[in-house]
């Protein structure tokens, strides 16, 4: 099967070829901002879609010597990302496109891998050739397997880096005899396995929040356009970057170990988005205990539940598991043993208590239990798959299976 995979590094560019990549970003920036601007104005009056902008492009290149400078096939791309953009928002699969702005980091994409030859120099260094650009050394190599297809260069608080994608054939891996686990997401416990206990994530935006508010009450103090400004802003950027490497350290970590010794991973359906949608209301009808919602909110995207989902999924994949969802209702309040669910057997946030059976044990790890019990019963795994669940609840598979009826 044919696998799609980014390696990033970080550039080291020359202070001339610094100065370009931010002229690069700038043009991008500006022509996206300005096509975003013609739709507006008159896309529906008009027909405009990528194609005709694009000979509109051909026409201001010849005109502006900055944007003729920057290479043609990055100025492309920018039409084709708004226009798959407009095609998402159409879809209904995300919002309305947005006007870029400079304080947001430059990125910009060149679609043709051939033309970026990739070299090794040191033991953890190489060089990397772009178009008008030249090579522009980096650290972070890694043997690429398989065929380059395009790299993807961005500004992250004051730092640039490629992310090359490549393309290459993984034969079709052996099937996983192993075991399948339920994976319950959480907020004290960022993952527990069933049978397998539970794993503290780092809560690194929740640590930094101190530093966080002293640098932004800093960047509020400033004179907007001034140099100090500048310098603060960088700071609170670089803060944001050490939180989400962070986060996204601990959960490669995770979904690494979860995908070497598990089979099957069982996770909930979990609407993220809509978890996360702010309590605040409206001026007509304000919300409730809207400073304990926001602070539940920023707790979970401190998690980074997505970003397990997404890195369990593909790295199952190559190794021959599988990830699948079950539906995330009232799994906190279900018991494993009795099937019984009811809001009072959640006693606390951790702690669960059945009042049927008097069934007592840490809340997480009865969910995820009950994660891999809701898999068999919507035919997702075989019958058989109880048996470790049966097990762990200290009861006999009949029984199990009698209190699924």
């Amino acid at each position: 099967m044919k696998i799609q995979k980014a390696h990033v590094i970080r550039l080291y560019p020359s202070l001339t070829q610094e100065e370009f990549l931010c002229q690069i970003g700038g043009a991008t920036r500006f022509l996206w901002n300005l096509a975003l601007e013609q739709r507006q104005t008159w896309g529906q009056r008009h027909v405009l879609n990528r194609f005709s902008q694009s000979k509109e492009l051909t026409q201001l290149r010849s005109e502006v010597d900055w944007l003729k400078a920057c290479p043609s096939q990055v100025l492309q791309q920018v039409l084709s990302d708004l226009e798959k953009a407009f095609r998402n928002f159409f879809a209904r699969r995300a919002g309305f496109p947005k006007f870029r702005k400079k304080s947001r980091g430059d990125s910009f994409r060149f679609p043709d891998g051939k033309s970026a030859p990739y070299e090794r120099l040191t033991r953890n260094g190489g060089r990397l050739k772009l178009p008008k650009l030249g090579w522009v050394r980096f650290r972070g190599w890694r043997s690429i397997p398989g065929v380059i297809r395009n790299v993807t260069v961005r500004c992250d608080a004051g730092q640039w880096y490629a992310a090359i994608q490549y393309e290459y054939d993984l034969p079709e891996p052996e099937k996983k005899i192993l075991p399948a686990v339920g994976v319950d997401r959480g907020v004290v416990a960022t993952v527990a396995v069933s049978g397998q206990g539970r794993v503290k994530g780092p809560d690194a935006y929740r640590k930094a929040m101190k530093k966080l508010r002293r640098a932004q009450r800093v960047v509020a103090r400033r004179k907007k356009g001034s140099q100090n400004r500048r310098k603060s802003v960088l700071r609170v950027a670089r803060l944001h970057r050490t939180v989400r490497r962070v986060r996204a350290d601990f959960l490669h970590k995770v979904s690494h170990s979860l995908a070497e010794n598990q089979g099957t991973l069982v996770f909930e359906n979990l609407k993220i988005r809509n978890m996360v949608r702010s309590a605040s209301g409206t001026v007509a009808e304000p919300g409730r205990n809207v400073r304990q919602k926001s602070g539940l909110n920023r707790s979970i995207l401190d998690q980074g539940w997505g970003m397990l989902r997404q890195f369990c999924g593909y790295k199952t994949a190559e190794r021959g598991g599988q990830c699948l969802d079950v539906s995330p209702r009232n799994t906190s309040r279900e018991c494993r043993k009795c099937g019984h669910t009811a809001a009072e057997n959640r006693v606390s946030q951790s702690r669960f208590v059945c009042v049927r059976c008097g069934h007592a044990e840490n809340a997480d790890d009865n969910a995820s239990a009950v994660i891999v019990k809701r898999a068999v019963d919507s035919g997702l795994l075989p019958v058989e798959a109880l048996r470790q669940h049966a097990l762990e609840a200290g009861i006999s598979v009949g029984s199990l299976l009698a209190s699924r009826q």
